[in-house]
């Protein structure tokens, strides 16, 4: 946890008997540094069993190049994967994939201003993968090649990375940049770089960098998992310690965010733009400095609560009837510097209403400023606070070790605490009860700010949309100073969400199945209650409810009206309170329910813990029977979704995917986009998707309930009999039905020419109906993992054409049985047709040899290294339970996978590669609209924003 205000005085605040400590260490932690400076972090974590987790920080980034090497600290990530000592050119990558780590779902890395931090999880269920992972730390620390031929190929790679990057938002970027940065060397050196440096910089450039903050003194290792911690301390020590620093290292600077007494304020706007956002920025007077003491600790808890209080009251504006914006929030936390801090709020709003937003977010700091928050306010966060944390408290010993990693990561590199969670949850259970309305009260004050003020708003250019000037947004400042407002209102507590009442339900069957560990009980009612007790997590309840049928039989007409509408409903609340009602009462509790109508099934989804149970079930019933009808709450619901669609297909990826979807979709009359647009919700009938919920919903017997995770045997039959066994049923059962319409077939090309940028998507896909082979299926699916490989290793690191793509297989039952197989990759639209005619080429090689065995043994062991994972999941178990019952699979197919992976061949993929990869391609290919080539001269400019973390 951040300091927050390091000028407040705390002392009065705090105990006397924590005066002066210092915040702990977690002594499960070995912490160590070597001769050479380098630091290192090794934990012993056996969640996920035989696997550990590497990370390895570097204290460096881009706020260190210099004006010649602008780019280069995230072209350095990239060279790591281009050649090491032990790895050279590409064998890294090829290795760790033939030992189970995915490349870019596992294996990963990024490049901020001021880090460069490098991902590694490796399965220890062999011999030597311990000592493969700390090899490739070391390579990535030390040993990079740096070889001119790896060094001008992945120049390539980069651009295209830079390309993604091009947009609206980076031309609204690079305008308000220079004022959100205002002074600051941060400004200029943004991860993502300069074209110009990226395209022309020489090898010995970005050597230089290498050699002078890859070094021992600004690193640091974090190892986590299945590991014996002395056995990994003393091989770091003896493979570690030989490195040395430069005779004259170069000085690690801190570079500050400036202040300034002016406010400033940057208005841009975008004909392509999709949103509509103001932001402010309220900066620290003094610099950054991260806690140290448990009166600073104890201080962030403080500042927590505030800003906690802060944004309830904002949630509750978002929920109302006649909310403000689509999302809004505020907090005090960091900025681009790691040395600055500041008071921050966000909203998205429709467009033309920024300036609205805007004083909505200062009229509630204000409120807060001049009349505080109430008790129950402050009772209300202080549970929030307190049940979050008592979640992974109670799960401490079930937490992952990628959980982990990165917070010792951050202690490294920014001196974030790490006392662990036990103390964390111990201090804060004792310090919450102490803090009083007036320590929060006096944080909002100390927060708030008259100068060093920063306004962003950002929105599309449009003739009929009048954007507020600079004195508009000053004003606004002023005139909230002197607003006429009233105190917050505190509404009355809710004691119950649902009336007590006596329930008749009994259990009239029960089934058990000793393979999938489950019971299964047939109520009095007809619902069917199926849970499975694990010892996964030791305070984690998931589940879910399905009812099969879904919007599959609503007649086209009535699915027209209502498709959009469903997703609004639980907008109502339910028993008459509000959906701001419900979220004040679930406040403290770990509770999440939801509810759906979808294509094929109705249901609930949840998550709880044992302690919350009871609740959990009383909302799920509250959702069955007492749904509110409100259409205020739907027009508000429209409202905040036009906010964020409205001007959607203003982005050219959207507005090819959906244009897309519209051509392939051309002969179903069900389909109107994949966006509901301002004609669609004006067809919208919120009324008759009530009451297509309340008839679905009113027949509990047709419904099938799954729970996951550690039940109380006892407690959990007492609340299904009061709950779920209480609901309504008539006694009839449905299933969902094929609406009989298809998607295009045949071999079809198009093109799609939206936006001004050189950027291009294209992707290649074959489908059709054909009966389900369970084998084909899983052979698809591994064609798609082996020919993403094949993808990247043609189009990325052949021919640097690409930055990233892929392609999926699949083969699905329902509605009814179909394949699929697509590959896709953004590009540059000068290259799309080549890199298409070399992805169709790659795939031809997969139909005429079929794959080389060496990529299928990749893909098998990739699988088995998440199948390990996934089956100590409660979500994954779940999913799992619910998907034998609408697709009719084998519910042993959970307990078998590794065996029929094992058993995939080469034939088996090439088999299936020659039966549907022969014929009905379709292609499609998104291009700039005409004159694009002019806007290439663009590129040259630095990156948006959204390059701040770079994945590579």
């Amino acid at each position: 946890m951040k300091k927050v205000l390091s000028s407040f005085a705390v002392i009065f605040l705090m105990s006397s008997n924590v005066f002066g400590q210092n915040i702990p260490l977690d002594s499960s932690v070995r912490i160590g540094t070597l001769p050479n400076g380098m630091k290192y972090y090794i934990k012993k974590n056996t969640l996920p069993e035989k696997k550990v987790d590497f990370r390895l920080a570097i204290n460096a980034g881009s706020i260190l190049e210099d004006e010649n090497q602008r780019g280069l600290a995230h072209f350095m990530e990239h060279m790591n994967f281009n050649g090491t000592k032990n790895y050279p050119d590409n064998k890294l990558v090829d290795f760790l994939q033939s030992i189970g780590v995915k490349f870019g779902q596992h294996l990963n890395a990024y490049t901020s201003f001021d880090e460069t931090v490098y991902m590694l999880p490796v399965p220890l269920d062999k011999p030597g993968n311990l000592d493969a992972g700390l090899k490739v730390m070391e390579d990535w620390a030390f040993n990079a090649t740096l070889s001119d031929a790896q060094i001008n190929k992945e120049r390539g790679v980069v651009l295209e990375e830079l390309r993604l990057g091009l947009g609206a938002d980076k031309r609204m970027a690079d305008k308000y940049l220079p004022k959100l940065l205002y002074k600051s060397q941060y400004a200029d050196r943004l991860p993502i770089g300069k074209k110009d440096v990226l395209e022309n910089f020489k090898p010995d450039v970005i050597r230089k960098f290498h050699q002078d903050w890859y070094r021992p003194d600004l690193m640091a290792i974090v190892v986590v998992g299945d590991i014996n911690v002395d056995e990994v301390e003393k091989k770091i020590k003896d493979n570690f310690s030989k490195y040395k620093n430069p005779s004259k290292p170069r000085e690690r600077k801190v570079f500050d965010l400036p202040n300034h007494k002016e406010t400033l304020v940057a208005i841009e706007t975008d004909p392509d733009a999709t949103n509509s956002m103001v932001q402010f920025i309220m900066k620290d007077a003094e610099a950054y400095q991260p806690d140290v003491t448990i009166e600073q600790y104890n201080q962030s808890i403080v500042e927590g609560l505030s800003t906690t209080m802060l944004n309830n009251r904002l949630k509750e504006l978002i929920n109302s009837n006649n909310p403000p914006f689509t999302f809004g929030s505020v907090y005090h936390g960091g900025t681009y510097a790691r040395s600055k801090e500041a008071f921050q709020g966000f909203a998205m709003v429709k467009e033309g209403n920024q300036l609205n937003a805007l004083k909505v977010l200062l009229e509630e700091v204000e409120r807060a400023k001049r009349f505080g928050f109430t008790q129950t306010e402050l009772d209300r966060a202080k549970a929030q606070m307190l049940s979050n944390l008592e979640r992974s408290y109670n799960n401490r010993d079930k937490t992952e070790s990628d959980m982990l990693v990165d917070e010792y990561v951050r202690n490294f590199l920014e001196q974030e605490p790490m006392p662990g969670i036990a103390w964390e949850y111990e201090d804060t259970k004792t310090f919450l009860p102490k803090v009083t309305l007036a320590q929060t009260n006096e944080v909002i004050k100390k927060m708030v700010k008259n100068d060093s003020r920063v306004i962003v708003i950002t929105g599309p250019k449009k003739d009929n949309i009048t954007m507020p000037t600079e004195a508009m947004v000053l004003n606004t400042f002023e005139s909230v100073k002197l607003a006429d407002l009233k105190p917050y209102e505190e509404k009355a507590a809710i004691k119950n969400l649902v009336k007590p009442f006596k329930s008749e339900g009994k259990i009239a069957k029960t089934e058990t199945d000793a393979k999938l560990g489950t019971t299964t009980w047939t109520l009095s009612n007809g619902a069917k209650v199926t849970f499975k007790k694990t010892d996964f997590k030791d305070d984690e309840i998931v589940f879910s409810a399905r009812s099969l049928g879904g919007n599959s039989l609503i007649s086209d007409a009535d699915f027209i009206k209502t498709q959009f509408a469903f997703a609004a409903l639980s907008e109502a609340g339910v028993g008459g309170l509000s959906k701001a009602d419900l979220t004040n009462y679930l406040a403290g509790k770990q509770v999440s329910v939801n509810p759906m109508v979808g294509p094929y099934y109705e249901g609930i989804s949840g998550r709880t813990s044992q302690k919350d149970l009871g609740t959990a079930m009383e909302l799920t019933y509250a959702y069955f029977t007492g749904l509110n009808y409100n259409p205020a709450a739907f027009n508000a619901y429209k409202e905040k979704q036009s906010a964020m669609l409205d001007n959607l297909l203003s982005n050219p990826q959207a507005y090819f995917s959906n244009e897309h979807a519209k051509f392939m979709n051309q002969k179903n009359p069900r389909f109107i986009g994949l966006f509901p647009m301002e004609k669609d919700w004006a067809n919208t009938d919120y009324k008759k998707a009530y009451d297509i919920y309340k008839e679905k919903f009113a027949n509990a017997g047709n419904f099938q309930f799954y729970f996951v995770g550690n039940i109380d045997e006892a407690v959990f039959k007492e609340q299904v009999l009061q709950y779920i066994g209480s609901l309504p049923s008539s006694g009839k059962t449905s299933t969902f039905k094929d609406t009989g319409y298809r998607q295009l077939t045949g071999d079809h090309s198009k093109v799609y020419k939206k936006g001004k940028d050189p950027k291009s998507l294209v992707t290649i896909s074959y489908s059709g109906e054909t009966p389900y082979n369970e084998k084909e299926a899983l052979a698809l699916s591994a064609l798609g993992e082996v020919a993403t490989i094949k993808v990247i290793e043609k189009l990325r690191e052949d021919e640097s054409g690409i930055y990233g793509g892929g392609a999926r297989g699949s083969m699905n039952k329902i509605p009814y049985s179909a394949y699929n197989f697509s590959i896709s990759f953004p590009c540059g639209p000068e290259n799309a047709e080549k890199l298409t005619k070399s992805a169709v080429t790659e795939l031809q090689k997969l139909i005429d040899k079929g794959p080389e065995q060496k990529d299928l043994d990749k893909y098998k062991e990739g699988e088995y290294n998440d199948n390990k994972t996934e089956l100590k999941d409660n979500m994954f178990w779940l999913n799992a339970l619910a998907k034998n019952q609408l697709d009719g699979s084998d519910k042993y197919d959970i307990l078998n996978y590794q065996e029929k992976v094992k058993a995939l061949t080469v034939k088996d993929l090439q088999d299936v590669a020659k039966k549907y990869l022969v014929k009905g391609k379709i292609t499609a290919t998104l291009m700039p609209e005409d004159g694009w080539e002019n806007a290439k001269k663009e590129e040259a400019k630095p990156a948006a924003v959204g390059a701040t973390v770079v994945k590579q």
